[in-house]
């Protein structure tokens, strides 16, 4: 698929055989070469590229840094830290070395460029969570720079990365730029009060953490109707007495793309339990709400929350 003027593909084969102006390395922040994708560019590149990249280390978790590509058929090596010598890795520090990574090859100029899967070799990280924020990743990128890019590539080895890549690049990207349209997108969440707590749920997909039920508006729904089935699908409740609370607009609220959300208070209807999108539930009390870490602006919007049930005007 095109975004602009860049081809996205996903392919199924050796990296390293590529001929591209660059291939990305998922790093350990010292840039020292053992295993998977880095020992396989090693071996078929040369250990010079092992031995420029440590001269350049170490670096942050999340930043890039770039070396000559040895004997592949490749331009150069983008090497991506995505953990540092724990070898732990987690949605930021794939979601940073993604964007930096991107960044780095506008200021090299390339015209192509092949990602393997970050994060999942080693660090563990689940394949369709890392494809999903590379996905976001990318978009944003070509949405927001004027890129010299042409061709981003994602090349897994085996069909098995490859069919669950294809899925969380090119199926959500399609998705996204297809029925979402260009944006601002319109998000809603709901703050359903049950039994002196509120409803929160436990995401699924990047970015995770803990959140309000909520989700995109769809083309031809009413925000109210969107609000009642995002809460449906994702806690199983009937939501009523919905009444609009606040709406938050601030660009970076949300890491993926510029959301502009309209957040409800609203009783419900039913028992709360996990639905999609949500890998679990719970009713939180006031007192304990502000404990838990939360994806997106949702923090804020709690605590706007608090402030409100108390009598202060939170805007």
């Amino acid at each position: 698929m095109k975004i602009k003027n860049t081809e996205i593909k996903v392919v199924m084969g050796d990296i390293t055989g590529l001929k591209v102006d660059a291939i990305v390395n998922a790093a350990n922040n010292k840039l020292v070469m053992g295993g998977g994708v880095a020992g396989a560019i090693k071996r078929k590149g040369g250990k010079i590229i092992e031995e420029e990249a440590v001269g350049l280390g170490p670096i942050k978790v999340g930043e890039a840094q770039a070396t000559k590509a040895g004997s592949l058929p490749s331009k150069y090596v983008i090497h991506a830290a995505t953990m540092g010598m724990d070898f732990k890795t987690d949605e930021v520090k794939i979601r940073d070395a993604a964007r930096n990574t991107l960044q780095l090859a506008e200021k090299l100029k390339i015209n192509s460029i092949a990602f393997p899967a970050l994060g999942c070799g080693v660090g563990g990280f689940p394949l369709l969570a890392s494809a999903k924020i590379m996905a976001q990743e990318a978009l944003k990128h070509l949405r927001e720079e004027k890129s010299s890019l042409k061709e981003i590539i994602f090349c897994l080895y085996d069909k098995e990365a490859y069919g669950v890549f294809n899925k969380g690049i090119i199926g959500y990207l399609e998705y996204v730029t297809n029925k979402l349209q260009a944006g601002p997108f319109t998000t809603v969440d709901a703050i359903i009060e049950i039994n002196e707590g509120i409803v929160i749920i436990k995401r699924s997909n990047p970015p995770f953490g803990w959140a309000l039920p909520g989700g995109f508006v769809d083309y031809g729904e009413s925000l109210e109707e969107a609000i009642k089935r995002e809460a449906k699908e994702e806690t199983g409740l009937d939501v009523t007495e919905l009444k609009q609370f606040h709406t938050y607009s601030e660009p970076n609220r949300d890491p993926r793309f510029h959301t502009v959300g309209t957040v409800f208070i609203a009783r419900a209807k039913g028992k709360p339990q996990a639905g999609d999108d949500a890998a679990s539930l719970k009713v939180i009390k006031s007192g304990e709400l502000l404990k838990l870490d939360y994806a997106f602006d949702h923090k804020k919007i709690i605590q706007d929350y608090i402030h409100y049930k108390q009598g202060k005007s939170p805007f």
